[in-house]
């Protein structure tokens, strides 16, 4: 395994060799999909707007989606950023990643009553629906849970 390689797998990198590495849970992303519409589509229509937020690499992410699943036993929020400056190979990506769960998505689910074990905070270079892979894109993603105030790695 060459170091990029395994570089990718450890920062959750999907992209062409590595689009079958996707963020969904076992099952399948679209069967998750299907039922976080069943079951939460009246209630959360998150809209977030184009806000963008500089991150310690200095490259600015916009929020694009906030997705809310069952896994398991589990509820898991998804924060999906765009960014299309990312670099996946810089030592800064886990910081941001970091930085972005603990200053966006924290306090966007205190603003918005939501709940979750599992955060997951996920950088695209470019727009890409949930649960689909575009071997063109490139996509990052990390998992997280709350720690009292602050975000915590979380292995999945």
């Amino acid at each position: 395994m060459t170091s990029d390689r395994r570089l990718s797998v450890a920062y959750g990198i999907v992209r062409g060799e590595y689009a079958h590495r996707t963020a969904a849970p076992e099952g399948g992303a679209r069967a998750v999909l299907r039922a976080w519409v069943r079951g939460c589509a009246a209630t959360l229509a998150l809209a977030t707007g184009a806000a963008a937020y500089e991150v310690p690499s200095g490259q600015d992410v916009v929020l694009d989606q906030v997705l809310l699943d069952v896994v398991g036993a589990e509820d898991w929020v998804r924060f999906r950023f765009l960014a299309p400056d990312m670099d996946p190979v810089s030592d800064d990506i886990a910081q941001d990643m970091l930085h972005l769960c603990d200053t966006v998505a924290l306090p966007y689910m205190s603003d918005h009553a939501l709940t979750g074990d599992v955060i997951v905070v996920s950088l695209m270079d470019r727009p890409v629906p949930f649960g689909e892979t575009d071997p063109e894109a490139l996509q990052v993603f990390e998992a997280f849970r709350r720690d009292g105030d602050v975000c915590g790695w979380d292995a999945f």
